[in-house]
């Protein structure tokens, strides 16, 4: 194939929801989805329908995507039986999305022991599967699972597993180390081998990194004829990971002829892509990371700062604002002040390049970055910062005293409950609530006493429904135990309309939550174009 395309194909939900200490809810996969799609993504695999009961609940109704396909993932049929009398094949090719990668043996060895199969047989599980993923109207797809691995021990039979994916139609076949212990001389060997016996089926390839060369396999692989590439954001993954798209993409847009859907005017999104996915999972971002991490161009003072500031070049091997970066042995006024102004623009924000004011909200947004805000994936709460302070949000409200009691107690038919009331007392210009709510638990409690009071004042905010809500304990300095800063981010929406986030700080949870709260209705107030507040006669 002489295209000078990489398909990018992200498998973060499916992957990286087997790395330990991940779990995706159906709210985090809705996110991350639109994410990956606004960034440029040509391929999300999404999960596995019929695996788990999460899946289940995000392929019974998918989001819609602008860009990228979305795709099921799932195994072959299995031994002995029909593809229509298989119902985890077709939980998988039934899912309504654009594709379906299905996974296959490909190493003999696997294929005796694990499956109890002849070779043959094999062969015709793979054909056949993926003729009735076509047959579904999906777009069939074929992972060769440990092809380094079964080519090294018999490479007739790994071509010919090639074969029948191909005359099953598959569209991709994608070659996988899937324990990860290919080096990336023998990845370039046997890529370049198999795309010279098969010129003609567009090859793929999906690394996990348990040698710590994923991303270099995935490059020699594209140089030796893979034109797809699968990995996962941040490197996510089971053991020690898959191939990192955050830096991949980067490395194949920068440092290489390839073409690829994500233009280099997009990486500058892709620093902010990285830590919302931290953010959503409660994870500390990599401060080492490649190109995103907050030490990726921070200079130590010395020798190499010296060099650096004379010229960047000698010590940064790309400029860090093309990847939304910036180095860290100065203040890079320009760098925050071209991404504060994409922020900006992201938000219909408009502003001067010259007013005063920018420099002013980038030292804000700096200094609470620094406290532990995050605005990467606290989109609203940023929006409303940047409005506030240009004057542009009017006092909606203003929340004053709250109360949050929880009580440890036997029901009357003797079981044991929590139960949790809240009070809140609320200002709307001249006029004063005073409500109290009881809940499943405090925040629960302390959101429902708060939309009590206002939505006499605003009734359009009886509409918002919580979608999500994370509590993240930052580091806490030395000595300061359960008194350390706790961070909250709660997801708010209203049924077929936007999403949104917000983000609250304090040592206090609930005072970090009520912030988040305040923050999520004071956006849809300003986005349903509310003049501000009214007198309300009680």
């Amino acid at each position: 194939m002489g295209s000078d395309k990489i398909w990018l194909f992200d498998t973060t939900l499916r992957d990286g929801g087997q790395t330990r200490g991940v779990d995706f809810s159906r709210a985090d996969k809705v996110a991350i989805a639109h994410a990956l799609d606004d960034i440029g993504i040509d391929y999300i695999e999404a999960g596995w329908p019929g695996a788990n009961p999460t899946d289940d609940a995000f392929f019974a109704k998918p989001p819609k995507m602008k860009n990228a396909k979305l795709v099921s993932f799932g195994m072959t049929r299995r031994g002995g039986r029909s593809t229509a009398n298989d119902p985890g094949l077709s939980a998988v090719i039934d899912a309504e999305v654009d594709a379906s990668c299905l996974v296959g043996k490909t190493w003999d060895f696997h294929v005796k022991t694990a499956l109890n199969a002849t070779l043959d047989e094999n062969l015709e599980m793979i054909r056949q599967s993926l003729i009735a993923a076509a047959d579904r109207g999906r777009e069939p797809m074929f992972d060769c699972e440990h092809f380094f691995d079964g080519y090294k021990n018999n490479p007739d039979f790994a071509l010919d597993c090639i074969r029948a994916a191909n005359e099953g139609g598959a569209t991709w076949v994608v070659l996988c180390d899937t324990n990860g212990g290919t080096l990336p001389d023998e990845v370039f060997d046997i890529v370049s081998a198999v795309h010279k016996k098969m010129p003609d089926i567009r090859l793929g390839i999906h690394c996990h990194n348990d040698a710590g060369v994923a991303v270099a396999n995935s490059l020699a692989a594209i140089a030796a004829g893979a034109r797809q590439v699968q990995g996962t954001i941040n490197g996510l993954g089971e053991r020690c990971g898959n191939a990192n798209l955050i830096s991949l993409i980067p490395s194949l847009v920068l440092k290489t002829d390839y073409e690829t859907s994500i233009f280099e005017a997009n990486l500058p999104k892709l620093m902010g892509l990285s830590r919302f996915l931290d953010d959503r999972l409660n994870r500390a971002p990599d401060a080492h990371a490649p190109y995103v991490g907050a030490a990726a161009f921070a200079h130590k003072g010395g020798l190499h700062a010296s060099a650096a500031q004379k010229d960047p070049r000698t010590y940064e091997h790309v400029p860090p604002e093309k990847v939304g970066n910036e180095r860290h042995y100065l203040v890079s006024d320009q760098a925050g002040r071209s991404n504060m102004l994409a922020r900006f623009a992201q938000f219909k924000i408009e502003i001067d390049p010259k007013d005063a004011r920018l420099d002013t909200l980038i030292s804000v947004v700096k200094a609470k970055e620094f406290e532990g805000w995050a605005f990467d994936s606290a989109e609203a709460s940023f929006e409303l910062l940047a409005r506030q302070m240009l004057g542009e949000v009017p006092e909606y409200f203003r929340i004053g005293r709250f109360r949050v009691m929880d009580e440890r107690r036997f029901n009357a038919r003797g079981e044991l409950v929590v139960e949790s009331e809240a009070t809140t007392t609320i200002f709307v210009g001249d006029d004063c609530f005073h409500e109290a709510a009881i809940g499943n638990g405090p925040v629960n409690a302390v959101d429902t006493a708060m939309r009590k009071a206002l939505v006499a004042a605003y009734p359009s905010l009886a509409d918002v429904e919580l979608v999500d809500y994370k509590v993240r304990i930052l580091d806490a300095a030395e000595g300061s135990g359960t008194g350390a800063v706790t961070r909250v981010m709660i997801e708010f929406c209203v049924p077929g309309g936007p999403v949104w986030r917000t983000v609250g700080l304090s040592t206090n949870i609930i005072d970090a939550s009520v912030a988040a709260l305040g923050d999520g209705m004071i956006w849809k107030l300003q986005h349903d174009k509310i003049a501000g507040p009214k007198s309300i006669s009680k």
